[in-house]
């Protein structure tokens, strides 16, 4: 697992300073992750993903757990039916459910992807008047080593707190 370090900079030259500085101290490029405001060139910097900078993740979440319960409920609607025979009610039940999953995470990581993420909606006041925000996803044992790193280093940079138990592979 990682830690998800935020930091706000001011400017591209900043940005790019903070991204040379870690790929120094050996993070790598995927996990150095820049958001900035809407049609901000960020050259050769790595943008934010739609996984970091909207709400598809949760959207998702939610969508699958809704999903299934609607299927499931479906299901059992159809389970109560005199027309299906006893042997195949609970695997309607159950492919009502995975199919309600399924469909409900998609539809709802469409809607997802196209609204803002709610973990950054504190960055938005800062981003919209230029600052650009650095997500670096950071193994836990280096931490400390790395806010040090960037504080020597980035004197501009604003620490605003981390997110624990990133997942290692996004």
């Amino acid at each position: 697992m990682r830690h998800r370090l935020y930091w706000l900079l001011p400017d591209l030259a900043s940005a790019r300073l903070a991204m040379d500085q870690l790929l120094l101290a050996r993070i790598e490029h995927r996990h150095l992750h820049f958001h900035a405001r809407e049609g901000t060139d960020l050259g050769s910097l790595h943008k934010a993903s739609a996984l970091q900078s909207s709400d598809l993740v949760s959207a998702a979440q939610r969508g699958l757990a809704l999903g299934a319960a609607l299927g499931a409920a479906c299901g059992a609607l159809f389970a109560v039916s005199p027309v299906l025979d006893e042997a195949n009610k609970p695997a309607l039940v159950a492919a009502l459910a995975a199919s309600g999953a399924l469909f409900g995470a998609w539809t709802a990581s469409m809607v997802g992807v196209s609204v803002p993420s709610r973990r950054l909606a504190r960055f938005n006041w800062d981003i919209e008047h230029g600052m650009i925000l650095l997500m670096a996803d950071i193994p836990h044992r280096r931490v400390s080593e790395i806010e040090a790193l960037m504080l020597a280093h980035n004197p501009e940079a604003h620490f605003e707190g981390h997110e624990p138990n990133v997942p290692s592979f996004p």
